[in-house]
């Protein structure tokens, strides 16, 4: 990670700081625990999935086509006759290598967003209990102190209640099997 320039470090606060931190640890770990052919075959996805190997490819199959097509006329041997079988098979064996490591590469980054989004899910369960907790404690304070109208806030109330999180997964269940029925 590039370090920051000290102006925009000064802004950022400190449990910033500590939650980056976190995060790299986490990709370090990752990294750390890949298998060394996992590894080489995401080095290579990344190259197989550059602008640069697109170009080189193109710049192959037309060179290609020409010389053997080009070649009789200037009394050199033709590699390929035309339709091409050896450059049809060269293409699909890229093809082949290309898809195969890139479906490599994003079965690990599936598995990683994975992590991510139960990460999100408990970190959102854990804000709505505090927040539920927060205005519980603030609606007893209102209640409490002499000064301030006692008067029913029945949203409050209602905020004030944890989210039964295995209603709230029902009821989305529920919701996705009727439109799945729609479709059909």
């Amino acid at each position: 990670m590039a370090p920051l320039n000290e102006e925009l470090s000064r802004r950022i606060p400190s449990s910033v700081h500590e939650n980056l931190g976190t995060i790299a640890e986490f990709y370090e770990r990752n990294e750390e625990h890949l298998h060394p052919a996992q590894a080489f075959f995401e080095r290579l996805s990344l190259i197989l999935g550059s602008p640069a190997y697109v170009g080189t490819n193109l710049l192959f199959v037309v060179a290609w086509i020409l010389w053997n097509v080009l070649a009789p006329g200037y009394g050199f041997k033709q590699i390929d006759e035309p339709p091409f079988p050896w450059l049809q098979g060269l293409v699909t064996l890229n093809a082949f290598i290309i898809s195969t490591t890139v479906l490599i590469r994003q079965n690990r980054m599936a598995k990683l967003a994975n992590q991510h989004t139960h990460l999100d899910l408990q970190v959102n369960l854990l804000a709505e209990e505090k927040s539920s907790k927060i205005i519980e404690m603030l609606e007893e304070l209102r209640r409490d102190l002499p000064n301030v109208r006692n008067k029913p806030d029945r949203e409050a109330e209602e905020l004030a209640q944890p989210t039964d999180t295995r209603a709230v997964l029902s009821v989305i269940e529920q919701e996705a099997e009727g439109l799945n029925c729609g479709k059909k």
